[in-house]
């Protein structure tokens, strides 16, 4: 657990400072410089990208991190080698598809919205670059070096959003050339991931195929459908709300989505490197070490998500006070919504990971494509009637009916499961706290008023955790801490 402790903490720190950079942008930037409509474009456009990226890289990024252990040394080099060229293999028609398909694309994409038809070569350019990006950095972590990978993930992307909404603030850049830079910047992090891929391990390319050659293939198959599904739960919504809605609507969605999402923060750290452990252990059935990670993780991430709850929903009434289009307001529920389905996710654990990683990685396919159905399903019912909202409940709905029919069949399959009287106690504080908050009001400049209750919030909850014992290892990282000081 060194090592998961020592990188997770690490990659925390760096998504922690990613999302106050995308929360400048989200909340200050793109509101009073771009404005809601621009914004809403943006946040189509990168969902767009997102929806496609998982076809063009195969699913090899996972297919890396699950067969990598299972190779000896001579052998692994070469399976690098064979991933890393065979999303080309689907890339190459795509390209081929795009350019000539490309205004019957662009004209269906843009029935309710024509300033979406000008930039959809966008969403290719954005997908290849990052479908490619995941390949290098699956490459770095099955090395269990995260670290640099991650901050390329979740900081650089912030960060050239940030440089890009401030000249074009400035009106050194026009909106044309804000997406141009954009592409641009992705290609850059491309090549900067690549280089610190290949300095971990030095690339010799060769037409190496692997023995296992069918079931690779077989299971890449499997990941690009879940993949893809995957990532139609997580962008559908913003796809199909300015199908239905002015596209303003799509970006006060997205600031909700935005502050609901800090609540996984610290499962986006964790998974970083619990997923290549994961997948060890089960390539080595260890499983003692598969029930310890899935325990674990549980627990400490219910806690951790809990508290970014509290802070999130105890002071989002004074966040969107600081907003200028008070239409941003609206995604107050949102926020509560989907944030409650990301705390309930998180204390499923490495649930998830396990599917992926086992011989029943085709059950994890199957519910994926099944939530992406039902997503789908219901926004169709919900947006019509209750817009942004009908759009949240839909997603609430699947992912807490589905994260525990995930569990019940780790629990069928593996024979264990995570959840034990702490975790009853760790959801009856958050409750409990998360109730009492909504009677505290401070009268004060909303920043103040924030500051004042994470204070509390934080100090309360943390004696709380701390005094019950709910987690050995947050108790264990928080004497450690005190006598480093002392």
């Amino acid at each position: 657990m060194n090592m998961l402790t020592s990188q997770s903490s690490k990659n925390l720190a760096g998504i922690m400072l990613g999302f106050g950079i995308g929360a400048v942008n989200t909340l200050v930037l793109y509101p009073y410089f771009f404005g809601a409509e621009q914004q809403g474009l943006v946040v189509f456009l990168l969902s767009a990208s997102n929806l496609l990226m998982p076809l063009i890289g195969f699913g090899i990024a996972q297919t890396i991190i699950k067969f990598h252990s299972s190779y000896d040394a001579s052998h692994q080099q070469g399976f690098l080698s064979f991933a890393v060229l065979l999303p080309l293999v689907i890339t190459l028609p795509l390209c081929f598809l795009a350019i000539f398909f490309h205004y019957s694309i662009a004209a269906l994409l843009s029935v309710e919205n024509p300033i979406i038809s000008k930039y959809t070569w966008v969403i290719f350019s954005v997908a290849f670059a990052t479908a490619y990006f995941e390949v290098f950095y699956s490459w770095a972590r099955v090395h269990f070096k995260s670290v640099g990978g991650n901050m390329l993930k979740e900081i650089y992307p912030r960060i050239s959003i940030f440089l890009l909404l401030s000249l074009y603030a400035l009106e050194i850049i026009s909106l044309d050339q804000f997406f141009v830079f954009l592409v641009g910047l992705y290609y850059l992090r491309l090549i900067m991931m690549m280089i610190i891929a290949f300095r971990i391990q030095p690339p010799k390319f060769n037409l190496y195929i692997p023995t296992n050659f069918k079931e690779v293939l077989r299971y890449s198959f499997y990941l690009v459908l879940a993949a893809s599904a995957g990532s139609l739960i997580i962008d559908i919504d913003k796809f199909m709300l300015p199908q239905y809605n002015a596209i303003e609507q799509t970006a006060f969605y997205a600031v909700g989505i935005f502050t609901a999402t800090l609540i996984e923060v610290p499962g986006r750290a964790l998974f970083q490197i619990l997923n290549p452990l994961v997948a060890k252990a089960i390539n080595t059935n260890d499983t003692g070490q598969v029930a310890s990670l899935y325990k674990d993780s549980s627990i400490n991430l219910l806690l951790l998500a809990g508290w970014f709850f509290l802070l999130v929903n105890g002071s989002i009434e004074s966040l969107f006070e600081l907003i200028k289009d008070k239409g941003y307001g609206n995604a107050i529920w949102v926020v509560l919504m989907i944030s409650f389905a990301k705390l309930v996710h998180m204390s499923s654990g490495a649930s998830n990971t396990m599917l992926i990683n086992s011989k029943k990685y085709h059950v994890a396919l199957i519910l994926t494509i099944l939530m992406a159905l039902f997503v789908v399903f219901g926004n169709l019912v919900f947006i019509p009637v209750y817009g942004i909202n009908g759009a949240a409940l839909s997603t609430l709905l699947v992912v807490v009916v589905f994260t525990y029919v995930r569990m019940g069949y780790v629990y069928h399959y593996f024979g264990i499961q995570p959840y034990n009287r702490n975790t009853l106690y760790a959801f009856a504080i958050i409750g409990v706290l998360f109730w009492a908050m909504s009677f505290v009001v401070f009268s004060v400049n909303p920043i103040v008023s924030i500051l004042l209750k994470s204070t509390l919030i934080t100090l309360v909850y943390g004696i709380l955790v701390i005094k019950l014992k709910l987690s050995s290892t947050l108790n264990r990282i928080v004497e450690n801490r005190i006598k480093s000081k002392w």
